[in-house]
């Protein structure tokens, strides 16, 4: 595979075409919206930026990524010539049914098709194609040019001649792949999820603050980043989305999320994206403000 296209501009679909491009790919970039297209190749060119002041790469390297980068705001142009179309929209059952009948209709027929759902059933996906075999999820963890994890899922058609090339291509960029079955959540979301969800349950009883409750788990379970924290990042929204999809998927309420999530997104308090979650985010530092909302 030489040509892969990434179908959404966002933090993700940027971060996976850079990843593909500093590897040596060619890579097409498409997204509707010419304002993400621009946003995408400035951040991109800023991340190298910083990789070449930290000395991991030159900037002949940082060039040669650039130049491997096409933007393309017509979808149908952007993958005729693909070995490989990784989607990256929103978390939205119906956007990626309605991307993936597209890619299926005018990519090469033997274009492998992925998805960066990070809870969304493959096997669902793959059987409004006519390629379920060629259908697999890659779900790439962020910020994707640093984590090295791919979950690769495996859906209920999809050939072992696919998985293998999409395990052997995770390796060639630099990616530490594992192989995964289809269920709600997969193995990431599954676990990551329901304890986001019970420290927002854990805030909203008053058992502890934002703060408090991030430093509990740093500090005693050796965590990176408080899951509250690691909220604001992923996205309330998104959390919300894979809460629901894990509650369906499931038939449980073991999955329900907390009230406070949803009034959050209801609020239109996302974390870092909205400049507001459980943290405040429009002060431009990295020192952690608790949300006013949650102030005593």
């Amino acid at each position: 595979m030489k040509n892969i296209s990434v179908i959404g501009a966002g933090t993700m679909g940027n971060g996976i075409a850079h990843v593909f491009a500093q590897n040596g790919y060619k890579v097409n970039l498409i997204d509707v919206s010419e304002n993400s297209l621009e946003k995408a190749i400035k951040t991109i060119s800023k991340n190298l930026d910083r990789m070449v002041a930290k000395e991991k790469i030159t900037s002949l390297n940082k060039d040669k990524t650039l130049q491997n980068l096409s933007v393309f705001s017509d979808l149908k142009n952007g993958i005729k010539e693909a070995d490989l179309v990784i989607e990256a929209a929103t978390e939205n059952l119906d956007t990626k049914l309605s991307i993936f009948k597209t890619i299926d209709n005018y990519s090469p027929e033997n274009c492998i098709l992925a998805t960066n759902t990070s809870s969304i059933s493959i096997t669902k996906i793959a059987a409004n194609t006519s390629r379920p075999d060629k259908v697999i999820g890659m779900h790439f963890m962020n910020p994707v040019p640093i984590m090295k994890l791919i979950e690769v899922i495996k859906g209920y058609s999809t050939s072992q001649a696919t998985i293998d090339s999409i395990m052997i291509l995770s390796k060639e960029i630099g990616k530490s792949p594992v192989e995964v079955n289809d269920f709600p959540g997969f193995v990431a979301n599954k676990i990551l999820m329901p304890m986001i969800n019970e420290a927002i349950i854990t805030l909203n009883e008053g058992v502890a603050g934002a703060e408090e409750i991030d430093t509990v788990m740093k500090l005693g379970m050796a965590h990176p980043m408080g899951p509250l924290q690691l909220a604001d990042f992923i996205g309330l929204d998104v959390c919300l989305a894979i809460l629901k999809v894990l509650q369906d998927g499931f038939g449980t309420d073991k999955y329900a999320p907390s009230p406070l999530l949803v009034n959050m997104v209801t609020a239109g308090k996302l974390g870092v994206k909205s400049g507001e979650g459980f943290y405040s985010w429009k002060h431009g530092t990295k020192e952690l403000i608790v949300s006013d909302y949650f102030k005593n």
